[in-house]
């Protein structure tokens, strides 16, 4: 077996202990004479697979019972329009800052269903750099913004100032770093970049928030609902709920979040240095680069495509950049080793020098 690099934005790598976890549980789980994928979930033996989950990441990121903490489908995508359904009311309005491609959708789906502002927005400089002030306007229902940009490759630093009604979109850093959930109203995130497969996504929410939602949701949208039934008022995505327990303890055996976090500004440091220079040109401004999506671009397109080409001959997948930037975009998330962003930063410096 050979296995790659995986540089791709997601569904990205996944850690090979737990591959290697998955790979033997596969048939059998635990002496059930069943693999999780053919489990009831509604069995007690499924109903403790869920709640260890749930028990182990409200350790990991240290999330209190004052807030629910939800396994849903539908990605970050179908919060776009569940989020505003759920908070957003008639006559009120909510805040979104757009720092990337993803707090753009995000305020589009929010627009059909309510009043939107916008105190912030990057646009006019290529969405490289964040807003110098990060304050919410407690009129709003809520502020939303992105925390990583994958697109773009910037990210928040950390939490916001103060407390407030805070909605952020974390699927891309979410567990990379320390997080203080009582700063927040609600965090949502899709677990295929960084703790688990596609499929997932989570949501944590202040209970006391859930009160601004009106009666006549539908009951696949109401959150209060899929929190009264514990993630399973219809069928989870049960593997996937499994598989992201075992990365939740995975992350708890390296340290915790600290320790993650550690690690992954290591990895960071070590592709921004090879970044640095007069060949490559960096997308975000240095403070506002994620530690999570490095973004660069090169001399001329001609170059970007070798590159491309070279280095997944190379065994360094999935760095070709997103379409609406182009470029080069190297993912660094949770599984990413050190050793995959040394061979990464050696092989930008060797294509640099190849090619002046």
């Amino acid at each position: 077996m050979s296995r790659i690099y995986n540089f791709s934005a997601g569904p990205s790598t996944l850690p090979l202990p737990v591959l290697e976890q998955v790979q033997a549980e596969l048939l059998d789980w635990q002496g059930t004479g069943m693999s999780v994928m053919e489990m009831s979930h509604r069995s007690g033996v499924y109903e403790g697979i869920i709640r260890e989950t749930e028990k182990n990441l409200r350790t990991l990121i240290g999330i209190p019972e004052s807030y629910a903490l939800l396994f849903l489908q539908g990605g970050a995508t179908q919060q776009f329009s569940q989020i505003p359904l759920a908070f957003l009311s008639q006559g009120g309005y909510a805040d979104y800052i757009i720092t990337g491609e993803w707090g753009l959708k995000a305020r589009a789906a929010a627009e059909l269903v309510g009043r939107v502002n916008t105190p912030w927005d990057g646009e006019t400089t290529g969405y490289n750099r964040l807003p110098v002030d990060f304050v919410s306007d407690r009129f709003a229902a809520y502020t939303h913004f992105t925390s990583n940009e994958t697109i773009h490759g910037v990210q928040f630093p950390g939490d916001p100032p103060a407390a407030g009604n805070w909605i952020c979109d974390m699927s891309s850093d979410i567990c990379s770093r320390p997080l203080d959930v009582t700063k927040y109203a609600l965090i949502y995130a899709g677990a295929q970049k960084n703790i688990g497969p596609a499929g997932l996504t989570l949501v944590i929410v202040r209970r006391d928030f859930l009160d601004q939602m009106p009666a006549s949701l539908p009951p696949y949208l109401d959150y209060r609902l899929q929190a009264d039934s514990g993630s399973l008022y219809h069928t989870p995505p049960t593997f996937a709920i499994y598989v992201t327990g075992l990365v939740v303890k995975h992350l708890m055996q390296l340290g915790g979040l600290e320790a993650v976090q550690k690690l992954n500004r290591q990895k960071a440091a070590v592709v921004y240095q090879a970044l640095d220079g007069d060949f490559y040109r960096g997308h975000a401004r240095p403070s506002a680069r994620s530690v999570m999506n490095v973004t660069f671009t090169l001399p001329t397109e001609a170059l970007t495509q070798q590159f491309v080409k070279e280095s997944t001959a190379a065994g360094l997948d999935g760095l070709k950049g997103h379409r609406s930037v182009g470029g080069i975009r190297a993912s660094l998330y949770n599984a990413m080793t050190l050793d995959g962003a040394e061979a990464l930063a050696h092989f930008m410096r060797e294509f640099a020098s190849r090619n002046r």
